[in-house]
């Protein structure tokens, strides 16, 4: 019996091009022995390679019967590839088209969020085409200080910063344009950072909710910036020091974002917990990582899930189409 094709698409012309190859090559080499991995790499102008020869996308199509989708970012994560993807009709992992250009505008997510009662911190969104001074004086006027700084379309923490000044300020919107033509202004809420992943059909349950992390970051960062993510540092717990309702909250509140937005396998949403104001949620990850280092694969070990084993699963569910 022939084994069925996966390519798996990594690299990508995204901010997020590394985690992307560590993604991908963590699910080439985690893919259960009845399937037959096909390495599809993207490079960084988005020209799709196979055995290192370019391929436009249907052709690299006729060689697979199923895209595990490991890109991250731009292109992989914001609809694009999933509107090439749906236009051939090719089954593929992760969010369809529309949730996940939803998923990876944090304005429009928290918009869907706030509309149904989802709490998140106040925000506002600023381009780039405008004077960065008069940006920064009418923000220092409106939020008390400190606040968050972040693209408004970006994963894996990339071009986030935390200003305290004004000066800090016009820095970390500087910061943020490199990476995306608007900057998303939060206000900052102090509490415990907690991260929950929920995956579709699983365990007998439509929405199955994996146990909250929590995430104590290294005393010489702000929060959980990419060097800590992806250089160690980080102190992962899992399950995370919560109480039960905490606990509780968290996970319904994972499955509610997962579900508002649409999304579809799995996702992973990201919390700060505050003594006084509760659980906010701060944004989703349509295809989180899944590298040796990346948090949902720490919170599959938790419940006895395998990587092989949800990889396993995630293909079912994209070659049933569901």
């Amino acid at each position: 019996m022939n084994k069925i094709r996966i390519g798996v698409l990594r690299g990508g012309p995204s901010s997020e091009y590394e985690v992307s190859l560590k993604t991908g090559g963590n699910v080439l080499k985690s893919l259960p022995e009845k399937y037959s991995p096909i390495d599809i790499f993207i490079d960084k102008e988005g020209v799709w390679h196979i055995h290192g020869i370019p391929h436009k996308p249907h052709e690299a199509f006729k060689k697979v019967d199923v895209i595990f989708n490991a890109l991250h970012g731009e292109y992989g994560e914001d609809g694009k590839v999933q509107k090439i993807l749906d236009t051939f009709a090719i089954p593929y992992t992760g969010s369809k088209t529309l949730p996940s250009a939803i998923g990876m505008n944090k304005a429009l997510a928290k918009n869907i969020f706030k509309s149904h009662g989802i709490k998140t911190p106040f925000y506002k969104v600023e381009s780039k085409d405008d004077d960065i001074d008069e940006i920064a004086i009418e923000l220092f006027n409106t939020f008390p200080m400190p606040v968050v700084v972040k693209p408004i379309a970006s994963g894996s923490s990339v071009g986030v910063s935390i200003a305290c000044t004004f000066q800090g300020l016009k820095d970390a919107l500087s910061k943020s344009f490199k990476y995306s033509d608007k900057a998303l202004i939060e206000e900052y809420i102090k509490g415990r950072e907690a991260t929950c992943g929920v995956v579709d059909k699983f365990r007998g349950n439509d929405f199955y909710s994996l146990l909250p992390i929590e995430i104590i970051k290294p005393e010489k960062s702000e929060f959980f910036d990419y060097e800590a993510k992806y250089c160690g540092g980080s102190q992962e717990i899992c399950p995370g020091n919560f109480s039960q309702s905490e606990k509780e909250a968290i996970q319904n509140l994972a499955i509610e974002a997962h579900k508002v937005l649409g999304l579809r396998h799995y996702s992973r949403s990201d919390f700060i917990i505050s003594p006084r104001r509760g659980i906010y949620i701060l944004e989703v990850n349509t295809l989180p990582g899944l590298t040796a280092e990346s948090l949902l694969p720490k919170s599959l070990q938790a419940v006895g899930c395998s990587l092989p084993d949800f990889l396993d699963h995630l293909i079912t569910l994209a070659l049933a189409g569901k």
